[in-house]
């Protein structure tokens, strides 16, 4: 395979992989997957390349969902605090500890994710209840630990949030969404920063692997902002990513 080869597939696996990444999640199980077995880096290199695409992803969708109205930070921004300290716990461990045997336990927790996405299917069409209330104590440390997964390891933080926001702080999908993409963009960047000091980035291919996440992240947005049918593709599409997701663990 040539190098033009396999940097066609990294942009067009990455444009996929932000199209997944901003409608449900664990996209980066494809940005991953092409980092380490196309374009041949070691895991924890992997794990800090990937975060460029992320970054610049998550960005791009939240000013598409902040112009269209879909990111309320006034009813939310509570919710950024404890997931942005965790997030930042975690890539301290993530620099320090491989996450490979991690991945031996995921399998087991995407069969927890499909059964809370199957489960009473409605719960993830209704609007947000901008009325609802929790506990800090209630919040404070789920969001912390759901910050410190996705500073260790970006693969599935998506659906996980989308779980927590959806069932626990009873947010629309697309607001979860939006919210997901915002709160992910800033701890990313800091991310960075910590994985560029320890050497552990591949700016090159990072970047290659930005172009393909950010453009499918923004069509994608764009589509979820104004589409009426949004909710319920969000919703079938998580489904279909998280049975692909248990199917390639369990069989593969």
């Amino acid at each position: 395979m040539t190098e033009l080869q396999m940097y066609a597939i990294a942009i067009v696996g990455a444009l996929f992989a932000g199209g997944i990444n901003t409608l449900a999640g664990n996209g980066s199980a494809i940005t991953l997957t092409i980092l380490t077995e196309v374009l041949g880096l070691p895991p924890n290199m992997a794990n800090g390349t990937n975060r460029i695409g992320v970054f610049t992803q998550c960005t791009a969708t939240s000013w598409v969902f902040y112009k269209n109205g879909k990111l309320n930070l006034t009813h939310t921004k509570k919710y950024v605090y404890p997931i942005f300290i965790g997030a930042i716990a975690g890539a301290i461990l993530a620099l320090n500890v491989s996450n490979e045997q991690f991945r031996s336990v995921f399998r087991f927790m995407l069969v927890f994710m499909l059964i809370a996405v199957l489960v009473k299917p409605k719960r993830w069409l209704r609007k947000t209840d901008a009325t609802f209330q929790p506990s800090w104590y209630v919040y404070w440390p789920l969001l912390f630990a759901l910050g410190f997964y996705g500073g260790f390891i970006q693969m599935g933080m998506g659906v996980f949030f989308l779980i927590i926001m959806v069932l626990g702080m009873r947010l629309n999908i697309i607001e979860g969404n939006a919210l997901k993409s915002f709160v992910i963009a800033l701890y990313t960047l800091v991310i960075i920063a910590m994985f560029h000091y320890q050497g552990l980035i591949d700016w090159k291919l990072g970047g290659i692997m930005a172009i393909g996440q950010t453009i499918g992240g923004y069509l994608t947005a764009r589509f979820a902002s104004k589409s009426k049918w949004a909710d319920q593709i969000a919703y079938y599409v998580l489904i279909v990513v998280l049975v692909l997701a248990v199917v390639r663990m369990f069989f593969t």
